[in-house]
C-alpha cells in the first residue's frame, strides 16, 4: 500500500534552496532548448543528446535533493523515534529506482 506524505513540508535554509532552485532552472533552460530544436527539426541525434545531459542534470537534482532529506529529514525524525521514515525512504529509493 503506497503512502502520501504530501502533507509533509521542510523549511529549507537559503542556500539549499537557491542551490536547488538554480537547478532547477538550468533544466528549465534545457528542456526550452530541446524544444526549440524539435521546433526547428534539429537532426534527431542532436535533439537526443540534450534530452539525455537533461535527464542526467534532473537526475543530479534529485540525488542532491535526496541526500539532503537524509542527512536532515530522516535522520531528524529516526532521532525522535519516527521509524515510518524509514519505510518512506525505502518506497522513494524504489520508486527511483525504477
Amino acid at each position: 500500500m503506497e503512502q502520501c506524505f504530501c502533507h509533509k513540508t521542510k523549511v529549507r535554509d537559503e542556500a539549499e534552496c537557491k542551490g536547488l532552485l538554480n537547478r532547477l532552472a538550468r533544466i528549465e533552460g534545457q528542456l526550452r532548448g530541446i524544444r526549440s530544436m524539435v521546433e526547428g527539426n534539429a537532426y534527431c541525434p542532436d535533439i537526443l543528446v540534450q534530452a539525455s545531459a537533461a535527464g542526467a542534470a534532473l537526475s543530479a537534482f534529485s540525488r542532491e535533493l535526496l541526500a539532503s532529506h537524509i542527512r536532515t529529514c530522516v535522520t531528524n525524525d529516526i532521532r525522535q523515534g519516527r521509524d515510518e521514515t524509514v519505510d518512506e525512504l525505502v518506497s522513494i529509493l524504489r520508486t527511483m529506482m525504477k
